[in-house]
C-alpha cells in the first residue's frame, strides 16, 4: 500500500494496486504544506487552462519541484491523471453555453487522440530536451502574430479549410501534448482562431474538447506503463476540476476580449518560463 510519506521521501515509489484510505488522504493533505501547495497549483492551473490554456505552466513545474528524483514520464503521467478531469469538466461547461462546429472539432479530436498516444509513448523512450528548446520560439511566433493582427479572434466567422488542417493540426498538437504538454491549449486556440475563423471563446471551447482527447490518450498509455502516481493524480483532479469549472464560466461571461487578453498574458508567461527552463536554468 502506498504511504503518503512518499511526498517527503521523494524517491521512486513501489507501485501497488491499493490506495491509501480516504480519511488518511484527506488528513495528510490538510497537514502537509507540500500537498496543499500542489492542490493550490492544480486549482490555479485548472482556472487558467479552462480560459485559454497554459495551466501546465503552473502544474508541471510544481510536480517537478515536488518530486525531483522521479522520471519525467511518471510526472507527466501524474499530471495527465489529474488534468484530464479538469479539461473534461471545462469542455462540458463550455459546451453547455457555446455551440462548437463539430465538423471541424471532431476530426481534430480524433487526430489529437492518436497523436497523444504516440507522444506519450515517445516520452517513455526519450527525454523531451529538444522540445524544451524549441517551444519558446514557437510560442513567440504565435504571440507576435496575435499582436500584429489586432482583429484576430474578435469575431466568430467560421470558414471552411477542409479536414486536412484539422487532422494535421490536431495530430501534431496532440503528439506535443502527450510528449511534453505546457502550452497545448494555447496552440489549439491559435489553430482554431487562425485557420478556421473562430473567435476566442469558441476557440477556447473547441480547444477543451480536443485537449480532453489527447489528455485521455496520453493517460491511457502512461497508466499502462505504470507511470501514474494515482493518489496525487486524485488530489490534482479534484482541485483541477474546481478551477476549470470556474474558469470556463468566467471565460463565457467576460467574452472574447477578455479571453484574448488572457491568451496574450499566458503566452508571455509561457515564453518566459520555457526560455528559462531551456536556456538559463543552472
Amino acid at each position: 500500500m502506498w504511504g503518503l510519506a512518499f511526498f517527503h521521501s521523494r524517491s521512486a515509489p513501489q507501485f501497488a494496486p491499493h490506495f491509501a484510505p480516504p480519511v488518511l488522504v484527506a488528513s495528510s493533505i490538510l497537514l502537509d504544506p507540500g500537498l496543499l501547495t500542489l492542490g493550490a497549483a492544480a486549482m490555479a492551473a485548472g482556472f487558467i487552462d479552462a480560459i485559454v490554456g497554459g495551466g501546465g505552466l503552473i502544474l508541471v513545474p510544481s510536480l517537478f519541484s515536488a518530486f525531483p528524483d522521479l522520471p519525467p514520464a511518471t510526472l507527466f503521467g501524474t499530471n495527465k491523471g489529474g488534468a484530464v478531469w479538469g479539461t473534461s469538466a471545462a469542455a462540458w461547461s463550455f459546451l453547455r453555453r457555446v455551440r462548437v462546429p463539430w465538423n471541424v472539432v471532431l476530426p481534430a479530436t480524433a487526430a489529437a487522440f492518436v497523436g497523444g498516444l504516440l507522444g506519450a509513448f515517445s516520452v517513455t523512450q526519450v527525454a523531451p530536451h529538444a522540445l524544451r528548446k524549441l517551444l519558446p520560439f514557437v510560442l513567440g511566433a504565435v504571440l507576435l502574430y496575435t499582436l500584429a493582427r489586432k482583429d484576430l479572434g474578435s469575431q466568430h466567422v467560421p470558414r471552411s479549410r477542409g479536414l486536412s488542417v484539422a487532422l494535421l493540426g490536431g495530430g501534431l498538437i496532440g503528439f506535443y501534448d502527450g510528449f511534453f504538454g505546457p502550452g497545448t491549449g494555447n496552440l489549439l486556440v491559435f489553430l482554431f482562431v487562425r485557420a478556421y475563423g473562430f473567435d476566442f471563446v469558441h476557440a477556447a471551447a473547441s480547444a477543451k474538447v480536443v485537449n480532453s482527447a489527447c489528455n485521455l490518450a496520453a493517460l491511457l498509455l502512461f497508466a499502462a506503463s505504470g507511470h501514474v502516481l494515482w493518489p496525487y493524480a486524485g488530489l490534482i483532479a479534484v482541485c483541477n476540476v474546481s478551477g476549470s469549472l470556474l474558469g470556463s464560466r468566467v471565460a463565457v461571461r467576460r467574452g472574447t476580449r477578455f479571453v484574448r487578453g488572457m491568451f496574450i498574458v499566458i503566452a508571455l508567461a509561457l515564453i518566459a518560463r520555457t526560455a528559462w527552463d531551456a536556456f538559463l536554468r543552472p
